[in-house]
């Protein structure tokens, strides 16, 4: 009987129980006492797949018995777990086998094909191994989750660090100074905001910092360089981040820096100092007609009801007043500063023309830098040439495309810029703003606290006399 003798490990778990060394002196006994025939050297798979079609030494044999045909009677392994632990898988290659007159068999778990019951004993068998795969990969997530919710690194460090294993049972990671001070700078330039992330990359790309654009991103979010480590989602629990054991290279505060920039948020307006009674808005902006100060306000309790007043800080009699009748007379008061309609129409007209001058000269300014743009990739070329035929020397060469090659990384960004502006339609906003002005006093009567004083400050940035 001519046999092939398969050898298969897919884990380091299975390399230590079970070697290859081990299951092909195992399989080379066996066919010696059984007096079989082996054909070639044993073939030994030192590949994890979960499909035979990406195992390259099953693909070997499958090809190999095809171009001999009839020549093959027995693929041989040590136990059904090292052929598949998949049953479809197993049937559908058993089945190629069998097709080409070749038995399929495991020395230590043999089944005898010419029995009917051979078919149960099989699944018996791969369904064992399936299950006992399902556990193991229960086990390991279950290892990675509970190593992580501890801190702990449980797969290959992030760029500025690196593994150190000790044993099975000690690993940690430790900071690369090098790289680490590297990626400090990195953060630090993007959290300034002066440059995007994206022209900050292609200029440590140019120093030598190689990193992928999609790499980059992922660099800055991870979470590893602040001192955390992301716990995953497990049973129905859902992910978070908890505290590493290893040391943060970047500051929180920079870190969170940056993920606004990433994020495209922009700086909050500053909460206002003090809750804003809502009767009483126009106390940030008044000043008392007698001495200058600031008017402060109250609500007091008489005739039956409350009742809110206006009244001078530094002197109550200075002046006193109700707050509902200041604050309409306010609004009747910004009334009368509308302009007429026709005027309004004629400022929305003229803002229109200038979005379209813009553009056009936009348009012009991008043709300009394209066309300098050109220019410089032809002068890099220039110096290629120069430098193949000997005109300037390797240092001279690198100096030159180091200067051009930055010249056309700030080309691109500032084309970048001019065409991805936010630009949306102007005349929608433009609409708002005069529904706005045409009806200001009623926001002034009935917006929201907040609204009114980001209306009134944007009109008077000073401080307003009152009479």
């Amino acid at each position: 009987m001519n046999v092939i003798i398969y050898c298969r490990v897919s884990s380091d778990e299975q390399t230590k129980g079970c070697s290859l060394d081990y299951q092909a002196k195992t399989l080379i006994e066996y066919c010696q006492r059984n007096k079989y025939n082996i054909i070639g050297e044993p073939y030994r798979e030192d590949y994890s797949a979960k499909d035979f079609a990406h195992r390259p030494e099953i693909n070997k044999i499958m090809k190999y018995c095809k171009q001999h045909k009839g020549e093959i009677d027995l693929i041989l392994f040590l136990r059904w777990n090292r052929y598949s632990r998949d049953t479809p898988e197993a049937y559908k290659n058993i089945e190629y086998f069998q097709k080409l007159g070749i038995e399929v068999n495991a020395c230590d778990e043999h089944i005898d094909w010419k029995q009917s019951e051979s078919k149960i004993l099989l699944a018996v068998y791969i369904s064992q191994a399936e299950v006992d795969n399902d556990k193991r990969s229960k086990a390991t997530i279950d290892g990675i989750y509970e190593s992580a919710k501890q801190g702990k690194c449980t797969n290959k460090a992030p760029r500025g660090y690196k593994n150190i294993k000790i044993d099975d049972y000690n690993k940690y990671v430790e900071i690369v100074p090098e790289e680490a001070k590297i990626i400090r700078q990195v953060f630090a330039d993007v959290a300034k905001g002066v440059e995007t992330p994206t022209y900050i990359h292609k200029r440590y790309d140019r120093i030598g910092f190689k990193v992928n654009k999609n790499s980059w991103f992922d660099m800055l979010r991870n979470h590893f360089y602040i001192g955390e480590v992301r716990v995953p989602e497990h049973d129905g629990k859902p992910a978070y981040y908890t505290k590493g054991l290893h040391e943060a290279i970047i500051d929180k505060e920079i870190f969170y820096k940056v993920q606004d920039i990433l994020d495209g948020n922009r700086k909050q307006s500053p909460k206002l100092s003090k809750k804003i009674h809502p009767d009483l808005f126009l106390r940030k902006y008044l000043v008392c007609p007698v001495c200058g100060y600031p008017l402060t306000g109250a609500t007091s309790s008489g005739n039956g009801g409350k009742y809110t007043y206006y009244n001078c800080s530094h002197n109550a009699k200075h002046l006193r007043c109700r707050a509902e009748e200041a604050n309409e007379m306010f609004a009747k008061y910004v009334a009368s500063l509308k302009p007429n309609q026709a005027i309004l129409e004629l400022y929305k007209e003229i803002l229109v023309e200038l979005k379209r001058e813009r553009d056009g000269n936009s348009r012009q300014e991008v043709e300009f830098l394209k066309l300098e743009l050109s220019k410089t990739k032809e002068r890099i070329s220039k110096l290629d040439d120069k430098f193949i035929d000997g005109d300037i020397d390797k240092s001279t060469h690198a100096r030159m495309i180091e200067k051009y090659a930055k010249e056309e990384i700030l080309l691109n960004e500032k084309i970048e810029i001019i065409l991805n502006p936010n630009r949306t339609n102007i005349e929608p906003k433009l609409d708002y703003s005069i529904n706005l002005i045409n009806n200001i006093d009623s926001y002034i009567r009935n917006a929201s606290v907040e609204v009114k004083c980001k209306l009134i400050g944007s009109m008077f940035p000073e401080k307003i006399g009152s009479t």
